[in-house]
């Protein structure tokens, strides 16, 4: 079942827990090498030899005028890009039933970033149909071309499909999808990284901006895997003051708990 959601600015939000598990060997590390470095002084009193076991949470968005939009898709099948490190299948279609959703309900796929865990799930079992088939799916335009830069294997798995569908819109900067809830870009992790905000930025469904609680202590502790290190502080550090200077929510990917009261 769906974690216990919340409703800010009359739009309720749930999120979906697609999957719980640790990164595979390929890339596994522990988490004071994820984070910040072994010798970071805020693993001082901390162990964190352990690997890091991921929650996958996406989320589900209702807003008060009957618009539904989903915030990343997941893992997806078995034989998704993520495969070779995350714990695939992912659940995200068994937690939208459970929370009273079809796919074909789902009017706005809103991708945080194109990394394989938050958006494998986009596509149908036959690798062409879109998973979310009345939808459009929206990402920023920084993401693809650094994604046709990197030559990304999610290209051919995710992107390419979407475009033949005619769904995927690209977009630059902040976008506005209802009065209450609108997207920005949050760059570091990804060149196109971006965010989703719901009500005046009451509460922020922040993708991977935030992804483990050592950066709620210590919003300086970087990631080993963030594209641009520099970047990613800088966006992070900004987010969560804003968020705290408003008493805001914080809505992340990864925490055991989705959601974060600053």
């Amino acid at each position: 079942m769906p974690h216990p959601g919340l409703v800010s600015a009359g739009v309720e939000v749930t999120p979906l827990c697609d999957a719980v598990g640790p990164m595979g060997e390929q890339i596994a590390r522990p988490l004071r090498e994820l984070f910040g470095g072994p010798d970071h002084p805020v693993w001082a009193r901390a162990d964190a030899t352990e690997p890091w076991v991921l929650h996958f949470h996406c989320y589900l968005l209702r807003t008060p005028a009957g618009r539904t939009v989903l915030v990343d898709t997941g893992l997806g099948g078995p034989d998704s890009p993520a495969a070779s490190w995350a714990p695939v299948p992912g659940g995200l279609t068994a937690e939208l039933a459970a929370a009273g959703v079809r796919p074909e309900q789902v009017d706005t796929v809103v991708l945080t970033h194109l990394h394989s865990d938050h958006a494998s799930g986009s596509l149908a079992a036959d690798g062409r149909t879109p998973a979310f088939p009345n939808a459009r799916y929206l990402v920023q335009r920084t993401e693809l071309d650094w994604l046709t830069a990197t030559g990304s294997p999610l290209l051919d798995a995710v992107v390419r499909p979407l475009r033949a569908a005619g769904c995927l819109d690209a977009r630059a900067g902040e976008v506005a999808l209802t009065p209450e809830v609108r997207v920005f870009a949050t760059p570091g992790h990804t060149p196109g990284h971006q965010s989703v905000a719901i009500g005046g930025r009451q509460l922020v469904v922040a993708g991977d901006v935030v992804l483990h609680p050592v950066q709620l202590t210590d919003p300086t502790v970087g990631y080993l895997y963030d594209d641009d290190q520099p970047a990613a502080t800088g966006t992070r550090q900004r987010l969560l003051a804003e968020l705290t200077a408003g008493h805001g929510i914080l809505a992340t990917a990864h925490f055991a708990e989705p959601f974060t009261r600053l």
